[in-house]
């Protein structure tokens, strides 16, 4: 599992021990960049490789929009079906700060759930 602040346990620390657990080349923080986030895991995906890649908040989504949507979702498609995204899990929480107005509240599982190859 990757992605912002991850190895410190996250930001509701769901991850919290995981990297003493599973070492740190199997849980790891990454920069701040959701669309490199979602490329990242994507590229692990077509590999071969289990991949759960983590946003903070869905809000922040969307920059990794494009990724997810018109690459992870396609890829199958657009190979042949000699690579595709099936070992990837994007996890990205939505609602659970009471107060987060704007950018913390929005609940975008819509928009994937309605997009072709994507589970």
């Amino acid at each position: 599992i990757f992605g912002e602040d991850v190895a410190f346990g996250g930001v509701f620390r769901c991850t919290m021990n995981l990297q003493k657990e599973f070492g740190n080349d199997r849980v790891f923080n990454t920069p701040l960049c959701e669309q490199g986030i979602a490329g990242f895991g994507i590229g692990l995906a077509i590999s071969g490789v289990t991949a759960i890649a983590e946003i903070q908040f869905a809000d922040y989504i969307f920059p990794a929009f494009d990724q997810l949507v018109n690459e992870a979702a396609k890829m199958r498609y657009r190979s042949g079906g000699e690579f595709e995204c099936g070992k990837l899990t994007v996890r990205a929480p939505c609602g659970a700060v009471g107060h987060g107005g704007l950018y913390h509240s929005q609940s975008p599982e819509a928009y994937f759930a309605h997009t072709p190859g994507l589970k």
